[in-house]
């Protein structure tokens, strides 16, 4: 009989303890995902290199080894202003932090060091692996005529595999994201400022887009220390990239802001109605790597950004509400 890559489940749970599995359930840490993968072995080989009296080559030995995930997850609300979404503990293995204000807002802001990480179960039609001290980089894809979505991917120590099928899956807490038009998508907005108590972007000009691309760029390593194996996130350079609709004007503008290094605040909103709401919001973006792209005959403009720090862990925040 056939086996099928449909037959996937994946359920991820906050560690307590760096790198002991967390026993993520079904009824309370199941993911709703797509284009989900694994490589469930990224392993060191050791060569054994033999020198003997003909040619061929060598077996090799296992050497370290650690699991690599990718899916992603659709950004949404989570239903009620100020509760915290479903996907949260997977944010927070990818260095933000969780912040709730009771119906209001959950604001996810970065870290300095990432202590967070997660047990991930991933069930591969029958077989069940597990990654256990799981971190990672996400990229959040806001982009015109699309779901909005975060892509995950994940390194966990191996923590083995045995056959296994996942009981039901309670997906309840994954909500219904809207698809980024002009009617449930505001401009993309440069100068803005974030007020946390409405949550709303204020002041800025807003520029018609291709709506918005945004990494955290981690940088990820396994690191197999005797005693001490870990998955840590060492560095961090969030880039993204935006296409505007300008007018000449404010293309020769907008090179001259590229041209004079500037940096400048850039915010997104995603939503209508309260519980269903997302906020992307950037202090300090530089845009670099202007080129001029075809559109449906359109001409845009196009962007690289480098999200910096204005003042510190604060690149990126995340606003669910």
């Amino acid at each position: 009989m056939g086996r099928y890559t449909r037959n996937t489940a994946i359920l991820a749970k906050l560690e307590s303890t760096y790198g002991t599995d967390a026993t993520p359930s079904e009824a309370t840490n199941a993911l709703l995902v797509s284009n989900a993968q694994i490589t469930p072995l990224a392993a060191q080989n050791v060569k054994r290199d033999l020198i003997r009296p003909y040619l061929g080559g060598s077996e090799e030995l296992l050497g370290a080894s650690y699991i690599e995930l990718s899916f992603e997850v659709e950004l949404a609300g989570s239903g009620a202003a100020g509760t915290a979404p479903a996907y949260g503990p997977l944010l927070k293995a990818c260095g933000f932090s969780e912040t709730v204000s009771a119906g209001v807002r959950t604001e996810y802001n970065l870290l300095t060091p990432v202590v967070d990480s997660v047990s991930v179960y991933y069930f591969s039609d029958g077989v069940k692996h597990v990654a256990k001290g799981c971190r990672g980089d996400v990229t959040f894809k806001l982009n015109s005529g699309g779901r909005p979505a975060m892509a995950f991917k994940l390194q966990g120590l191996d923590g083995g595999l045995s056959a296994a099928t996942p009981a039901a899956l309670a997906l309840s807490g994954f909500k219904t994201p809207l698809v980024v038009t002009e009617a449930n998508t505001g401009d993309v907005t440069f100068g803005c400022t974030y007020t946390a108590a409405t949550p709303t972007l204020t002041g800025g000009l807003g520029y018609p887009s291709q709506g918005l691309e945004v990494s955290l760029g981690n940088s990820v390593s396994h690191t197999p220390l005797l005693g001490g194996e870990t998955v840590e996130i060492t560095n961090r350079e969030a880039n993204g990239k935006v296409q505007l609709d300008l007018t000449a004007a404010q293309e020769v503008s907008f090179m001259a802001s590229v041209r004079s290094n500037a940096v400048q605040a850039i915010g997104l909103m995603h939503g209508t109605v309260p519980g269903g709401k997302v906020m992307l919001f950037m202090p300090a973006v530089q845009l670099v790597n202007p080129s001029k792209q075809d559109v449906n005959g359109k001409l845009m403009i196009g962007f690289d950004m480098r999200v910096v720090p204005a003042s510190g862990n604060d690149e990126i925040k995340l606003v669910v509400h």
